[in-house]
């Protein structure tokens, strides 16, 4: 990154399933994220949300007394690969690769 350019956005996509402290994390990230001017948006359902474009800008008051909560305020999914996403056609499962809908949701 260059001198000049500075971060405004942050994403916090927890995927994989749920693990102790994930809401610490999105907590530590997004109150001090704040405090540097910087926005902050959590991907709902993890690489599902991220795929379908399911994001929501974090607050303070999202984050606000999350520590003691189990899992992840964010969600998660079982689809966890874009390049293999999982897709009913016609009845059927079909893979498909959701990978440049997901580049085109990032750049959003």
């Amino acid at each position: 990154m260059a001198a000049t350019s500075k971060v405004k956005r942050i994403g916090i996509l927890t995927g994989g399933g749920d693990c102790p402290g994930l809401n610490a994390v999105i907590r530590g990230v997004t109150k001090p994220a704040q405090d540097y001017g910087m926005s902050v948006y959590g991907i709902i359902d993890g690489f599902e949300g991220f795929v379908e474009g399911r994001a929501k800008e974090l607050k303070n008051s999202d984050v606000s007394g999350i520590l003691a909560r189990g899992g992840t305020i964010l969600g998660s999914s079982n689809k966890g690969d874009p390049y293999h996403w999982p897709m009913l056609k016609d009845g059927k499962i079909e893979i498909v690769n959701k990978a440049e809908t997901a580049i085109k949701n990032y750049e959003a």
